[in-house]
């Protein structure tokens, strides 16, 4: 496990070609438009990437067509207080009442930002049958005063859904979500999130470089 004496943990997968994706989305791409030569004194590259790559906070506009793009939310809501929790079990989706509990062990008051933690170890390759977050444990956080959610999966939704249940909760109660984190070795307590998202004007999502910081 990490040291709790750290400062900085970075929860941010690194993005390259071996980046899973949705089937069907974007594969990360980059190549070298200008290179350093006697003619030319900087390296400058080209990327090509979905908007859901790695870590990234998906905008309202991603699960409603009149919803928000991402250069228009408000940023605070990706930087402060937050619980990690872990909900290790390899069940198919996190109920109000497994959150609930997981929570009440590491903190007296549910903070606006929660990240759940659902794997043992961030897997490499496409999982389909990643754990999904319920629309019920959506709906408690959101009555607990809960701004954001963050998962270690690429969705909150099962990844054959097609009501998204859980993003719909989300845009109800007007939080905001981080998805594609990497909580490995990352123990349960609370800590200080900060992961603005890039400010790409107009668009359903972006990526983040998402770090926790210990509080003392």
């Amino acid at each position: 496990m990490i040291d709790r004496a750290m400062t900085i943990i970075d929860i941010t997968p690194s993005v390259s070609a071996r980046t899973p994706m949705f089937p069907g989305d974007t594969i990360f791409s980059a190549t070298r438009s200008w290179e350093i030569s006697g003619e030319c004194p900087v390296n400058v590259s080209e990327v090509v990437m979905s908007t859901h790559t790695g870590a990234h906070a998906d905008a309202p506009l991603h699960y409603d067509a009149k919803g928000k793009p991402i250069d228009q939310v408000d940023v605070s809501a990706y930087i402060g207080p937050c619980a990690v929790v872990h909900v290790i079990d390899g069940a198919p989706t996190v109920t109000r009442e497994v959150l609930s509990a997981a929570l009440d062990n590491i903190s007296a008051v549910a903070p606006e930002r929660v990240l759940v933690r659902t794997y043992d170890r961030l897997p490499d390759l496409w999982d389909e049958n990643f754990t999904a977050i319920g629309a019920d444990a959506i709906d408690w956080l959101a009555e607990q005063g809960c701004r954001l959610i963050g998962v270690d999966t690429p969705s909150l939704d099962p990844a054959t859904s097609k009501s998204m249940d859980a993003h719909n909760a989300v845009n109800r109660a007007d939080m905001r979500i981080l998805e594609g984190l990497r909580l490995d070795d990352v123990a349960p307590g609370v800590y200080e999130l900060i992961a603005p998202p890039l400010k790409l004007e107009g668009l359903d999502a972006a990526p983040v470089r998402a770090l926790l910081r210990t509080l003392p």
